[in-house]
């Protein structure tokens, strides 16, 4: 399994998900899409127990 991408389960270091060959998927894009695509009802659903 050597050289394999692996899920950044658990971990909340940024530096170490970037520097360490963990999956990471940037979504701010997708930000700009939601503002100049506004619906007139948004949902944003969260993970369980998320602040």
């Amino acid at each position: 399994m050597k050289g394999e991408t692996k899920l950044p389960v658990g971990i909340e270091n940024f530096e170490r998900i970037r520097t360490e060959d963990f999956y990471y998927v940037d979504k701010t894009g997708m930000i700009r899409d939601l503002l100049q695509n506004m619906a007139y009802v948004n949902l944003f659903t969260r993970p369980r127990r998320f602040g």
